[in-house]
């Protein structure tokens, strides 16, 4: 089945990571694993080929940048031990999968616990220094932050136990974050990130320019499908990655439950970031993209900035759970006076999203957190519309939802649970993921160790 390849364009800026101003020492380039946005093919180690070719190359580089200056039996020593790690196909630390998204940059970091004295002696102090940065802080700068709560602890990657850390931060922060990378000596690690996203694209020439590392491009939808399937398998921490809403037509009896994705073949996957994708999978190789919409989390919250003057993602989901999205929208029983009957329509249900923004003397009374509720409910029902229609047209009745428009979005999640249960009469359940938006980086990575072990 011919897979869906798109490319969305990306923003880039300055943003939050403190880093020092160190002068980098520039010499052979780095390679960088980096996955498009739903792109075409990669270079160098593409999706689905063997990457020792890539390790390969960087040993050839390793040893020609250092031949002048392996004189020591330290350096002979690190160089001995980063040739046998790639000729067992483990590629040297540190391992990391990125996914540059349009609003969000989303990093995984697996931090190895295992370290033995006679590694730990003989790790580079840049190596050292990125595990520190990275694992003693819960935030970097102003708007990075590293959600502590999903870490999974104890996880055995490549042969190697470890802890598997998640970071996100703005898009529009990448260029400090490709400084620190500089400012770190990233290039003279010889390793290789993994990561996913249209800002491969964008900021490649950035990355090569400003850090000395070339990106290798993979595929955004490859990396997500792997990752979901593999932290499902993989499971959080001794319990189930995904859940449902047992009961979501009633707000007083609606609880999460967990369940696991057990046989998890045919499913809708929905994809929910700055915009939505929605793929219908089949097998971890065999899946197509059904279709998708501009209006997604993007929209949310670029909507909200405009209407209210909030800032921040996190600013307008709290500003939206505190208005009332009727006083915004116009109802069913605004126009019937009640229930449309003969077509099951609920006199709850929405007939017009902003419909009571026609009229000055509701546009008087409303408030900005009822504008923010209005604006989160009209995206959310629009995107579960959506994805109940390709669901009966796919004959598909397992709909998983992720993407960081989820995240600290119990609103949406339940709301999306609610339409799915009553528009499909019970035909269908809506499935999350607790770690919402990190998937893509998770498959990225898991593409630099696929050589070594299939999850």
């Amino acid at each position: 089945m011919e897979k869906a390849k798109s490319m969305m364009d990306k923003k880039g800026a300055s943003g939050p990571f403190h880093v020092t101003n160190g002068q980098s020492q520039r010499g052979v380039h780095g390679h960088v694993v980096v996955a498009a946005n739903a792109s075409g093919s990669a270079f160098g180690c593409s999706t689905g080929s063997n990457c020792i070719d890539a390790f390969d190359g960087v040993h050839h580089l390793h040893r020609g940048g250092d031949a002048e200056c392996n004189g020591s039996p330290a350096k002979r020593c690190r160089l001995r031990r980063r040739t046998e790690s790639m000729r067992r196909h483990r590629p040297p630390f540190p391992w990391f999968g990125m996914d540059i998204g349009g609003t969000l940059v989303k990093l995984v970091y697996f931090e190895p616990v295992d370290i033995t004295a006679e590694e730990e002696q003989e790790e580079v102090e840049n190596l050292k220094s990125i595990r520190r940065y990275l694992t003693s802080n819960v935030a970097y700068g102003k708007t990075g932050v590293r959600d502590v709560h999903l870490e999974l602890r104890n996880l055995t990657m490549c042969g190697r136990t470890g802890n598997l850390h998640f970071i996100r931060f703005p898009t529009q922060a990448m260029p400090r974050f490709i400084q620190m990378g500089r400012d770190k000596n990233f290039s003279s690690l010889h390793t290789m990130l993994c990561a996913t996203g249209g800002g491969a694209y964008k900021l490649e020439n950035d990355f090569r320019t400003m850090a000395d590392l070339e990106l290798l491009k993979l595929d955004e939808l490859d990396c997500l499908i792997r990752g979901v399937l593999y932290i499902d398998r993989m499971g959080f921490n001794g319990h189930p990655e995904c859940y449902y809403f047992q009961n979501p037509s009633d707000t007083q009896s609606c609880v999460k439950k967990p369940c696991t994705l057990d046989n998890p073949f045919p499913m809708l996957l929905v994809n929910i970031g700055s915009g939505v994708s929605i793929l219908a999978v089949y097998s971890e190789n065999n899946y197509k993209r059904v279709t998708g919409t501009s209006l997604g989390g993007g929209t949310f919250l670029g909507l909200c900035c405009l209407l209210t003057g909030c800032e921040t993602f996190e600013e307008a989901l709290e500003m939206a759970s505190k208005g009332d999205s009727t006083n915004v929208d116009k109802l069913v029983k605004d126009i019937y006076g009640g229930d449309y009957e003969r077509f099951g329509l609920q006199g709850s249900a929405v007939a017009s999203s902003f419909g009571h923004m026609m009229s000055k003397e509701k546009r008087d009374s409303i408030s900005k957190e009822d504008l923010a509720r209005a604006t989160l409910v009209t995206i959310t029902n629009n995107i579960g519309s959506i994805a109940r229609m390709c669901a009966v047209n796919e004959k598909i009745e397992r709909v998983v939802f992720v993407g960081n428009f989820l995240r600290i979005n119990t609103v949406s999640t339940k709301l999306l649970a609610y339409a799915m249960d009553f528009w499909s009469k019970g035909q269908l359940r809506a499935l999350f993921l607790e770690h919402e938006g990190y998937f893509g980086a998770v498959g990225a990575l898991l593409e630099l160790l696929k050589t070594t072990e299939e999850p």
